[in-house]
């Protein structure tokens, strides 16, 4: 068995190498190189900690942008809670290191590329994103903003999991349960945010009862 099969991505292929089975993934979004005739605009630039892992970003804004408070975030970040910006996955182009990513499967704590599953530096071990079926989620601190408009860009819509916190965050953004718009806002959501839940619940609720009727 090849010791370069397994130095930085576990059962994913050989890092040296784009062809065979276990090597598939470099060729799928978000792994793969873009082609220059592609015209990838570069908006952002980012890398890890070590600098061995490095990539583009085309989009301006992220989809949407969070602070996340589960546990799970919080041990494997080892801070009080993790910013995440959700992106397409072909909105990003690694240049350097895409064979140097390491991933962790949190549920069945597990190293093989299996979906949604946590993405890293192999050498460094920053963590670079969190890979789900359709989206990705990037964390902004690994992006050079070059002026404060572009770090604006990424402010957050909300929090997660706020009842989970270890601090208190007093700016004014919607706090759910759990994931947003599928928990309760907690009390300290703006009133305006707390209304419209309200009046989306009830819509859903009116809508059921004419599906029976």
């Amino acid at each position: 068995m090849s010791n370069s099969t397994y130095t930085a991505n576990g059962e994913n292929g050989d890092p040296g190498s784009t062809e065979g089975e276990l090597n598939q993934w470099k060729h799928r979004a978000p792994y793969r190189v873009h082609d220059k005739a592609e015209g990838f605009k570069v908006r952002y630039q980012g890398s890890c900690h070590c600098g061995k892992v490095q990539y583009q970003l085309s989009r301006e804004k992220p989809l949407d942008s969070k602070y996340c408070h589960c546990t799970t975030c919080q041990k494997i970040h080892g801070a009080p809670f993790q910013w995440a910006a959700i992106f397409h996955k072909d909105d990003i182009n690694f240049t350097h290191g895409h064979h140097d990513l390491g991933w962790y499967e949190s549920s069945e704590k597990t190293c093989v590329h299996k979906l949604p599953c946590k993405v890293s530096c192999a050498y460094c071990r920053t963590p670079i994103m969190d890979e789900g079926r359709n989206m990705i989620l990037l964390f902004p601190t690994l992006i050079d903003f070059k002026d404060p408009e572009d770090r604006k860009n990424f402010d957050i819509s909300c929090h997660m999991f706020y009842t989970r916190r270890v601090l208190d965050i007093n700016d004014g953004k919607p706090k759910w349960t759990g994931i947003n718009d599928s928990s309760d806002l907690i009390a300290d959501s703006p009133q305006d945010a707390v209304n419209e839940l309200k009046r989306k619940r009830q819509d859903e609720v009116q809508e059921k009862s004419n599906e029976q009727k």
